[in-house]
């Protein structure tokens, strides 16, 4: 995962990418006994992005764009920057870049700083944002990589 030109470190964790398009059913005229379907609205599903909590604060930071506790009334929310573009890379077992979506105007809709705690649990602490998005694609120029000789 990318955004600002940089890694995040250790995403381990992500959603997955999903669209879906309305279905607009219609009758054309003269065609009363069956419908006709076109393609309406398309909607994007939000993505999350899990991790171990570290001390990088790249979530931390970002999710504070959209609301910021103690910035003094009226200072809360800062809009500047709030939206990123994001990168998901994704390499093949030799390391090397397999596949690259771009994800459009991201933001913070939900931000998880630790999970629930348990003492007597044995786990890893998690956090997570959940990302609004206007639209992702594929990165055309991302080659299939080529197959290293042993």
């Amino acid at each position: 995962i990318k955004w600002d030109g940089k890694y995040v470190a250790g995403v381990s964790k992500i959603s997955s990418l999903k669209r879906t398009t309305e279905v607009v059913k219609h009758r054309e005229g003269g065609d009363a006994s069956s419908s006709r379907k076109s393609p309406g609205r398309t909607e994007y599903d939000a993505i999350t992005l899990e991790r171990g909590i570290t001390h990088d604060d790249a979530f931390e930071q970002w999710a504070s764009k959209v609301w910021l506790q103690g910035a003094g009334l009226g200072k809360e929310v800062t809009l500047k920057d709030f939206r990123k573009d994001l990168i998901i890379e994704m390499y093949n077992e030799s390391g090397q870049l397999a596949i690259s979506y771009k994800v459009y105007r991201c933001w913070v809709s939900e931000y998880q700083a630790f999970p629930d705690l348990d003492s007597n649990a044995n786990a890893v602490a998690i956090q997570q944002i959940k990302l609004e998005h206007e639209g992702w694609e594929r990165d055309t120029g991302t080659n299939e990589p080529t197959e290293q000789s042993s």
